[in-house]
Order: structure tokens, then C-alpha cells, then sequence
């Protein structure tokens, strides 16, 4: 087996781990929407079912919670997928004759620049901003309910 063969085998084993990589991260983030999703509806659910804060206020302080988990989940797989593309995949392609990740990325830039091009990952941290925001308003107002109550 020469050179070449060998690190193309390579480049065609990190290419496939890469795939299964980014297929995890987003199984990953369903959980952690699905998670979060459950969190809020029960916590709207105990407003509408019960008289007492403290559930309401557990269930919308763990929402929160998940959702900085889940933030920093995303940034966690978005700096490691930085990696094995930038620099693993990126330097086998330079030891190959062609160059597909590299083209793809290049595209993908392009496209994004003129703004042809969405990108899940802004998609998925705005949605997770956007829950723990619903999260925090729901804690804080019934944080000052409980409040205004307990002092009477």
C-alpha cells in the first residue's frame, strides 16, 4: 500500500467519524430542546393546576439550568467540529490530490456571505437564548409574586 492509499483511508476514516460526530451533536441538542420543552410546559401546567410558587419556580430554574447546559454543549461541539475540520481533515486534503472539505467550507463561506446560507448553529444558540429567556421571565415574575405574598 503506498503513501497515498494510506492516507486516504485515513482522510475517508476521520470523514466518516466527523459525519458520526456532528449526527451526535445533534441528537444531542433534541434531547436538550425536548428537555427543556418539558420543563416549560410543566411549569405552565402547574400555573394553571396549582396555587403554590415553589413548583413553578424549581421547574423554571432547572429550564434555565438546561439551557446554559445546552448552550455551552453547543459551543463545546462547535470548537471540537473546528478542529477535526480545520485542522485534521484540512491538512489530509493537502496530502491529496483533490480537496472536497475544503471546497465545501469555501462554498459554504461564500454563501453565507451573501447571506444564501443559514446557519443551524446561530439557529440552535438563539433558540436556546430564546427558552432560557422565557425561563428567566416566568422565574422572575413568579419569584415577585412569591415575594409580594410571603410578606404579608
Amino acid at each position: 500500500m503506498d503513501d497515498k492509499q494510506l492516507i486516504l483511508g485515513q482522510y475517508q476514516a476521520y470523514s466518516l467519524a466527523k459525519e458520526k460526530y456532528i449526527d451526535r451533536h445533534f441528537q444531542t441538542n433534541r434531547f436538550y430542546m425536548v428537555v427543556n420543552l418539558v420543563l416549560l410546559l410543566m411549569a405552565y401546567l402547574f400555573i394553571s393546576l396549582t396555587p403554590s410558587y415553589a413548583p413553578i419556580l424549581i421547574t423554571t430554574g432547572f429550564a434555565m439550568i438546561v439551557s446554559v447546559l445546552w448552550w455551552l454543549n453547543i459551543d463545546s461541539y462547535q470548537f471540537w467540529i473546528k478542529i477535526k475540520y480545520s485542522k485534521v481533515l484540512e491538512y489530509l486534503e493537502t496530502k491529496l490530490p483533490e480537496m472536497p472539505f475544503n471546497k465545501e467550507f469555501k462554498e459554504f463561506q461564500e454563501a453565507k456571505k451573501q447571506k444564501k446560507a443559514l446557519v443551524f448553529a446561530d439557529f440552535q444558540k438563539s433558540l436556546t437564548a430564546f427558552m432560557f429567556l422565557v425561563a428567566l421571565l416566568t422565574f422572575v415574575y413568579y419569584l415577585i409574586q412569591f415575594l409580594s405574598v410571603a410578606k404579608y
